[in-house]
This record gives C-alpha cells, sequence and structure tokens, in this order.
C-alpha cells in the first residue's frame, strides 16, 4: 500500500505545469500549447512538418515534412530548455507504414544514442492531410 501512496504522491508533486511557446514553430492549431513544462518534464504536442513563417507544409514528400517536423520539435525543445538527447519517448504517427524505413533514415540523424523509446502507427488521417507527425516527452537533467 505504500508504494501506491507514493506513486500518487508522485503525480500530486508534478507542480505548476507551465505553457512552452516559440515563434520558432508552427502555432498550435487548435486550443492546445506546443508543449507543457512540469517540474523536470516537457510534454510535447503533435507537430508536424509546417514552415512556422507560412503555416504550409514545407514539401508534400514524407522526407521533407519529416525534416521539418524534426527542426520544429528542436525548436520548442530549445525553447523548453531541452535538446534531442532530452528526450525519453517519442510517437510517430504515418500517413503511410511504407514511409517507415524513410522516415527511419531521418530521425535516426536527430536523436543521440540511447535513442528514445518509440512507438509508431499508421493512422486513418493527420491534421491537414500530412504524411507524418511525431509527439515526444523529453526529461531536462
Amino acid at each position: 500500500m505504500h508504494n501506491a501512496h507514493s506513486c500518487c504522491n508522485v503525480l500530486l508533486n508534478l507542480g505548476i505545469k507551465e505553457a512552452v511557446q516559440t515563434q520558432k514553430a508552427p502555432a498550435a492549431l487548435g486550443p492546445y500549447s506546443q508543449a507543457i513544462k512540469a517540474n523536470n518534464m516537457i510534454f510535447l504536442s503533435g507537430v508536424l512538418g509546417l514552415v512556422p513563417e507560412t503555416g504550409k507544409f514545407v514539401s508534400d514528400g514524407v522526407e521533407g515534412q519529416t525534416e521539418q517536423v524534426l527542426k520544429n520539435i528542436g525548436e520548442i525543445l530549445k525553447a523548453s530548455g531541452a535538446s534531442y538527447s532530452s528526450v525519453v519517448k517519442t510517437t510517430i504517427m504515418l500517413a503511410d507504414l511504407n514511409d517507415f524505413k524513410k522516415v527511419n533514415e531521418i530521425y535516426a540523424k536527430y536523436f543521440p544514442a540511447p535513442a528514445p523509446a518509440r512507438s509508431t502507427y499508421q493512422v486513418a488521417a493527420l491534421p491537414m492531410n500530412a504524411r507524418i507527425e511525431v509527439e515526444c516527452i523529453a526529461v531536462l537533467q
């Protein structure tokens, strides 16, 4: 029983959540934050391959969108006081799982070893007909 109580204390002691906002990444498309910082954890919302200045996709292809998604994630992490090496978990949503290999080749360039834990899914649709969306969780050292 003591362990369950300790678990609850951890959840209750997350402290005040703080929204992270940067103009160097695309603005949220709805009523959500680019990221939330709670204590030493950062939770990024799903990120698309949009160019921040235009709000348009960098390209129609998955390669260009993947590069832009990861650059956008980098800017949000930086605004949070984190970096790619701070990321402990990512979730990738793909419009087509056949793009898995192409995405992996680009993804591997951004995350140093040990690579974060990850889940990848093919989904029925993504916002704005995106080819890829990525969300992640980071921990500040």
